[in-house]
């Protein structure tokens, strides 16, 4: 007899058996947990197979060895899976909500984000995971039953709230969205759906947070290497990395750079997978945590890193930001992408004829801004760069 399998867990892992449901009611699976069948549509989407061309850091021609969005993404779900794992929670929630967590970026990475969120400024702005959700509950379009990927609660819930409650006890927007307020996306799936804005996710949805945390630090510092960006001997100015590759010279006297950015690398992503354990399982104990439902209304993550790594942390981040996110080659990328993300936006929402024929019907029904913001932010880098040369300058170019 066919049946899905339900791997060992804790009182602390969501139930696949007892999710809250889809927003359109489906049969179960006759193999497949309703979290494994939540990855599996996700990896077959469209948005997520155009992460393969989107940016990380570098743009899709700065070479074949550098993270593109959907690398990092595959290495978020495979951290998220083992911190899940050593608190034996659901590894497949926990993997689907790493793979989705990254859906709704535009082209050219957090560049093109900041630049049609100013585009949008009078119509709601643009964020990614308010994006991600949208996509997932309306904008892909392959099954005949219903919009979207009809993921499960849990899932929906996790991407909405990776980062945590997006409103305090009062209803209030959250710190991160008291300027703009909590995006309408989320709102009217909330109200077709309570995702519970108030709480923090699931212990899953917190793992996958965590992963990303360390999945950016670590492969950054692995690709700004590697591109010549900044040296080891700077990277050694961070306290933290400094000791990490002391005891990578002790060991391996006279390796080989490549090696040894390889070693660094691996050593820093060991050593913030094994603090957020141990300090999250200490977290865990000095609450008295002992389901997924007390995790939610604990007041604090539970997941989180020890008080020296998360000093290790900021200093490594604060590192990346000046020698990586705002060195002389990326600022140029990042220029560029600036000006053809604005100039798209410009043209499509003035003239709506120069989209695919779904879009001129999407800007009919939804107004142009939000469809051009939205045909926009499902492109590529280098289909947002053919269609500016197509409308504005054949000749143009990235970096």
């Amino acid at each position: 007899m066919l049946a899905p399998s339900y791997a060992p867990r804790s009182a602390l892992a969501a139930d696949p058996r007892r999710s809250r449901g889809r927003l359109a009611p489906e049969p179960d699976s006759p193999t497949r947990t309703a979290f494994q069948r939540d990855r599996d549509r996700i990896v077959h989407s469209t948005a997520f197979r155009r992460l393969a061309h989107k940016t990380q850091v570098f743009v899709h021609h700065g070479g074949d060895h550098f993270r593109t969005r959907l690398t990092h993404t595959i290495e978020v779900a495979n951290l998220a899976r083992a911190l899940a794992r050593a608190f034996a929670l659901d590894e497949d929630l926990a993997e689907a909500i790493a793979l989705g967590h990254d859906l709704g970026h535009t082209p050219f990475g957090h560049i093109g984000e900041d630049a049609l969120d100013a585009c949008l400024a009078g119509f709601g702005g643009f964020d990614h995971n308010s994006h991600a959700l949208r996509l997932v509950t309306e904008l892909e379009r392959h099954y005949a039953a219903f919009d979207g990927l009809n993921l499960s609660w849990e899932t929906l819930e996790g991407l909405v709230k990776h980062n945590g409650p997006l409103i305090d006890a009062a209803g209030r927007p959250a710190p991160a969205w008291a300027k703009r307020g909590v995006p309408e996306t989320i709102l009217a799936c909330d109200r077709r759906q309570s995702l519970h804005l108030g709480e923090f996710p699931s212990l899953e949805a917190q793992a996958a947070a965590l992963a990303d945390d360390i999945a950016y630090n670590a492969h950054d510092i692995d690709d700004g290497l590697r591109a010549g960006l900044f040296t080891l001997r700077e990277v050694a100015g961070v306290p933290y990395l400094a000791a990490l590759i002391d005891e990578i010279e002790r060991r391996h006297r006279g390796l080989e750079e490549s090696r040894a950015i390889h070693e660094l690398s691996r050593r820093v992503i060991t050593g913030f997978v094994e603090d957020a354990i141990l300090a999250s399982g200490a977290r865990l104990k000095a609450n008295c945590i002992e389901s997924g439902a007390q995790a939610r209304l604990a007041g604090q993550a539970m997941f989180a890193f020890s008080a020296p790594m998360a000093a290790a942390e900021r200093d490594i981040k604060a590192f990346l930001f000046v020698h990586m996110y705002r060195h002389p080659q990326i600022n140029q990328m990042r220029a560029d992408g600036d000006r053809i993300v604005r100039a798209l936006y410009s043209a499509y929402a003035e003239r709506p004829q120069e989209a695919p024929a779904f879009w001129v019907a999407r800007a009919e029904t939804i107004g142009p801004e939000r469809a051009a913001a939205d045909y926009l932010a499902g492109m590529t880098d280098r289909f947002a760069l053919a269609e500016y040369r197509r409308l504005f300058d054949p000749e143009a170019r990235l970096g």
